[in-house]
């Protein structure tokens, strides 16, 4: 008989915030990638991509300070289909720009208040990116089935 999984809620309010919108978009379908970097100098909380290959990223702020205190999230927009902001019920979301997507999140799961408009990425840009995406994820599942393989920097 298999014994249930522990629900072990992370400590840091943005990676909660992440754990509920990677949920909403599992149920959507979406493969999801935590702490993803798409280009040097550049790490999304989370990326995915849809089943038609849509590619999204949601950056997670858990209040005003985390949200002013970030300045590279315009160079997110270039690496996705669909920008999405995820927050808490008690976040001021007028301080969100209103082009971006819109999703309520807390630790259990999230919903999508407002979508986000899409911008298709280049057919280069978005190959290279499904590749980058494809090669951390075998590399980080790998990682758990042989902790020892682990490199630092290999994602």
């Amino acid at each position: 008989m298999n014994e249930p999984v522990a629900d072990i809620l992370p400590t840091m309010a943005g990676q909660r915030l992440a754990r509920g919108a990677a949920r909403l978009l599992r149920s959507m379908n979406h493969a999801v990638m935590t702490e993803f970097v798409p280009t040097r100098g550049l790490r999304v909380d989370l990326m995915s991509i849809g089943p038609k290959g849509e590619i999204w990223i949601v950056e997670c702020k858990s209040c005003r300070a985390d949200f002013a205190g970030d300045r590279k999230w315009q160079g997110y927009l270039e690496w996705c289909d669909r920008y999405f902001w995820a927050v808490d019920c008690d976040f001021p979301t007028d301080l969100l720009p209103d082009d971006a997507g819109l999703i309520l999140a807390d630790a259990y799961g999230a919903e999508i208040q407002r979508m986000a408009g899409e911008t298709r990425m280049a057919g280069a840009r978005r190959n290279r990116l499904t590749r980058n995406f494809a090669r951390v994820a075998a590399l980080r599942l790998h990682g758990v089935a042989d902790p020892a393989t682990l490199t630092d920097g290999a994602f």
